[in-house]
């Protein structure tokens, strides 16, 4: 259990800071400064592989075996699954405005800051929410039976940034991070 809340946690971090990494290349914009649309690309290539795909969905399934344990948590939950879905939906239009400008293709720059603008205030809220709410009270409620389900029901997805099987393709990002 309280290895799997630190795993969580230990990935909100690593989160944060490539939210924060993020907003760096937005805020270019505003300095009338070229942002790296391949950095941008990449951090939401790997919140989508791994946080999309891996991450949430080991969540979704405690949430639900916490709701069980805790009905009054049913409303922030709801509210997080909810943010789950969104947040994968405005981060594939946001990883698609990327392509765009990477490739030189004519895109909106407005449409693009609003995307990534969407994307973090979204995301950090939501981690926000889950590390001050919703994790204590899992340690809290959730039994052993309870992480095991979690374990066995959502496969563990090697982490390709920082993981023992970390890919190649995201070297670039994990230096960044490392310095940070």
């Amino acid at each position: 259990m309280a290895n799997q809340l630190a795993v969580w946690h230990s990935d909100h971090i690593n989160f944060a800071a490539l939210l924060d990494l993020l907003e760096e290349q937005v805020n270019a914009f505003y300095r009338d400064e070229q942002p790296n649309y391949g950095l941008m690309g990449t951090i939401i290539d790997y919140l989508r592989s791994y946080g999309d795909r891996v991450h949430h969905p080991r969540e979704d399934v405690a949430y639900a075996l916490l709701v069980e344990r805790s009905p009054d948590m049913d409303i922030v939950v709801s509210r997080l699954l909810q943010e789950h879905r969104v947040i994968a939906a405005v981060g594939e239009e946001l990883l698609g405005r990327l392509r765009e400008a990477e490739s030189e293709v004519i895109t909106s720059r407005t449409a693009l800051e609003a995307a990534a603008a969407m994307y973090l205030a979204y995301y950090r809220n939501h981690l926000s929410t889950e590390e001050k709410q919703v994790m204590p009270r899992a340690a809290q409620r959730l039994t052993e039976e309870d992480w095991a389900e979690v374990s066995t029901t959502v496969p563990d997805g090697s982490d390709p940034l920082l993981g023992d099987d970390a890919q190649e393709r995201f070297a670039t990002l994990r230096k960044q991070i490392e310095s940070a």
